[in-house]
């Protein structure tokens, strides 16, 4: 027997190691749950959100209950705790797949349970890597810190991406952190909490069941532990002086009043003949009362249209009318229709059509980031109903992606063309994509999409942060118009500065200072994802690093005792 195998026999084999473990990891799954926004009532007037306060604990429970296990094991008890965290933060899908979808609910459990396990996968393999960086000596808190982002980048594009609960975005509502995302990203919150949160639990001392190699491990891994203190003191401090700095950056600024109109069209008769009619006059109503408080631009949400634009001219002509009786530039989600050529037939889109107060149509934005499992043709056969409630007839035939993310320019107000980006619901997922419209000259964001698909859920809400997140990266304001809520208005720190409730008819109206973005705007819409590189190579360093550790380690006659 080698001394090193010896030193990895536990000191103790009884039960309660493994009760302890269970609780750090069930109060993981439980504080990963309550840290992001959930409604304490169906309007969702009010909301739980301490995500601020409680996702430090997030990692810092996880790493907690995988102290002292080897890497496989730590991976199967990461993976069930984040799964069933996730499984219930994600339970929106099986309304989505089986209330409005009328999928069997068989196959509405397969939402929850795979996007939930798939997200829990990338937690786990965090979990392996940490305990074996923990084995190797180089667990410090930056090493988790970095870790975690990276595996967070792979998640948000590795197959076509997937960024829901990412945990940067449970301190949307920190405002002192939320000023470094201009620079960072989201990753940077992840960076910043992940770091807090080991930092916490390198303070819980070693249970007597650690085995003494991983003591050892943990003891010079240990160094330095004051450093992520000072970190998180100066991040705070620097977010507070560009906070302070920052304060008057908008006085002067021109402005344009925009209005918000929130229909309120329940998915289940959005897509009926019946309702086309009273669809179009409620939100013809509501715009002609944002018209009397003095908007410019009226922005109605995704496929606010029960309908397509492109075949039928009577459709587009009723909105050219509303456009000429508002004397407003109108923002219009709607299915787009061309002609596919080849012999392909039709194609269908996920637009936004612009409006002019002359009622001419001038430009159409497609949506680029289709949602897979619904909106394109790899598995359209799959779920043709859920598809097909989206917009009836194109089931078989599914959607369109559009060419590239690009700004849409509206017509001049009083001195200028105002330019804007338009992301389409999915889209505002990926922060990635929507910094291009930034770096493309957008002076301000108007985001529609169709919640209604999450039913009465904390996924607006959470959808919501998102969208906050995506003005502080770019620092653009954000209107945004949402079919069913939550429609808001969002300054360019993040900040929600209106919403509505969900489920209720409504509109929002505001003056918008107008941001041109000089040079391609903030540091993060210029050059996107550099700290989440900076992260995945730091990763990619630290697992050669122990890799070669190991190496070593069986290159090594073993010392018989």
């Amino acid at each position: 027997m080698t001394a090193e195998t010896n030193s990895e026999v536990p000191l103790d084999t009884d039960g309660t190691a493994r009760r302890e473990r269970l609780a750090w990891l069930s109060a993981y799954a439980v504080v990963t749950i309550l840290s992001f926004p959930h409604p304490l009532d169906s309007a969702g007037a009010e909301v739980l959100d301490l995500g601020r306060w409680l996702c430090w604990l997030s990692p810092a429970l996880l790493v907690l209950g995988i102290r002292g296990l080897a890497p496989r094991r730590a991976f199967r008890w990461a993976f069930f705790a984040a799964w069933a965290a996730h499984v219930v933060i994600l339970h929106w899908l099986w309304v989505v797949v089986v209330v409005y979808g009328h999928a069997h609910p068989v196959v509405g459990v397969l939402g929850p349970l795979g996007n939930g396990g798939w997200t829990a996968l990338f937690t786990a393999a965090f979990a392996a890597i940490w305990v074996r960086l923990e084995r190797s000596g180089r667990a410090s808190p930056w090493a988790a810190a970095a870790v975690w982002v990276a595996l967070d980048h792979l998640r948000s594009w590795l197959f076509s991406g997937w960024t829901w609960a990412t945990l940067g975005y449970a301190q949307h509502e920190n405002a002192l952190l939320m000023p470094l995302v201009a620079w960072t990203g989201v990753y940077g919150l992840s960076f910043i909490t992940v770091l807090g949160g080991v930092a916490l639990a390198k303070l819980v001392p070693l249970r007597r069941s650690t085995t003494v190699c991983h003591r050892t491990a943990v003891c010079r891994s240990g160094k330095l532990q004051a450093t992520p203190w000072v970190a998180l003191a100066l991040a705070h401090l620097v977010g507070f002086g560009i906070v302070v700095g920052q304060a008057d950056d908008e006085e002067g600024i021109e402005t344009v009043r925009v209005a918000v109109i929130q229909g309120n069209i329940e998915q289940g008769v959005k897509w009926s003949p019946e309702w086309y009619e009273r669809t179009l006059g409620h939100y013809e109503d509501l715009s002609r009362k944002a018209a009397a408080l003095g908007a410019r631009v009226i922005v109605w949400p995704e496929t606010a249209v029960p309908g397509s634009l492109g075949i039928d001219p009577r459709r587009t002509e009723r909105l050219s009318d509303l456009a000429r009786e508002t004397g407003a530039q109108l923002v219009i989600g709607a299915v787009g229709i061309e002609e596919g050529g080849h012999n392909q037939g039709l194609r269908y889109f996920d637009s936004a059509f612009l409006f002019r107060p002359d009622g001419e149509m001038t430009d159409r934005y497609d949506k680029t980031h289709l949602v897979p499992f619904g909106e394109y043709v790899p598995v359209v056969r799959l779920l043709g109903s859920l598809l097909g409630a989206i917009a009836p007839g194109i089931a078989e035939e599914g959607l369109t992606a559009g060419e590239a993310p690009r700004v849409v320019v509206l017509a001049p107000l009083d001195t200028a063309p105002l330019p804007v980006g338009v992301p389409i619901c999915y889209e505002l997922l990926f922060p990635d994509l929507v910094r291009r419209f930034a770096r493309d000259g957008s002076e301000m964001f108007f985001a529609i999409t169709n919640d209604a698909w999450y039913g009465r859920t904390g996924a607006p809400f959470q959808f919501l942060a998102m969208t906050a997140m995506r003005s502080a990266e770019n620092r653009l304001w954000t209107v945004r118009a949402a079919n069913t809520g939550v429609s808001a208005i969002i300054d360019a720190r993040g900040r929600v500065r209106e919403r509505t409730r969900i489920f209720e008819r409504d509109l929002l109206v505001a003056d918008i200072p107008r941001r041109p973005a000089p040079l391609g705007g903030s540091f993060y819409a210029r050059y996107g994802d550099v700290f989440a590189a900076v992260c995945g190579l730091a990763t990619v360093a630290l697992w050669l690093a122990t890799r070669e550790r190991k190496n070593q380690k069986t290159g090594r006659r073993p010392e018989v005792t």
